[in-house]
């Protein structure tokens, strides 16, 4: 299995290719299109900023192609935020995989979320061995606006949709703790960071 992961100036890379290191996957850090292109899992991470992440994502053309790729691919932390369709940080266009922006808690005195905190209407494959409350480690000042819940039945794409909210956190107000619309995945927390819960997530996604 060619396993990427994306290379954009971010950071938390490297935690990444060590936690998939500990599940015995061996992957690639690069920014090569055509690399990517043919992987069969592609990961985006990071710790950063938006506005400087997307500049950089535009100037390799990797927006575009990451829009593109059928393959199953993982937003986490930064990433996730970069596959919704705005973010308030740096007054930020993203990639928009997600029909959801992205704002600042409130009130400014209690940011960042740092720390534990537990996953709640956890759905999709993502989260498969999982229990209701399970803990896993955010780190973030910004958060996803969670999705509106489908009313009719859950088709088996959410093409067109805008995604789902796959998991709720609440950290002064519920948002979005992972999202997912086709083969699109990304979690706001950390999994390379959250213990035996965030390997099962890792090998979860790389089993789809």
């Amino acid at each position: 299995m060619k396993i990427i992961i994306v290379k954009y100036n971010a950071g938390n890379i490297r935690s990444v290719e060590n936690a998939l290191n500990r599940i015995g996957a061996v992957c690639t850090i690069t920014d090569d299109l055509e690399l990517i292109r043919k992987a069969d899992k592609v990961i985006l991470p990071g710790v950063g900023e938006a506005s400087t992440a997307m500049s950089y994502l535009k100037e390799k053309k990797l927006d575009q192609l990451l829009i593109s790729l059928k393959q199953p691919v993982l937003g986490i932390c930064l990433g996730l935020q970069l596959m919704c369709k705005f973010s308030e940080e740096g007054n930020t266009t993203c990639m928009g995989m997600f029909d959801t922006a992205v704002k600042l808690f409130p009130p400014k005195e209690l940011v960042p979320q740092m720390g534990w905190n537990n996953l709640s209407e956890m759905k999709g494959p993502l989260f498969k061995g999982l229990t209701e409350n399970d803990d896993v480690y955010f780190v973030h000042s910004y958060y996803a606006e969670t999705i509106p819940q489908l009313t009719t039945s859950m088709a088996p794409s959410f093409e067109g949709r805008g995604g789902i909210t796959s998991a709720i956190c609440n950290y002064i107000l519920p948002f979005s703790a992972a999202l997912q619309k086709d083969n699109f995945y990304a979690t706001q927390f950390h999994p390379e960071k959250s213990g035996k819960v965030g390997e099962l997530i890792l090998k979860n996604f790389l089993n789809i």
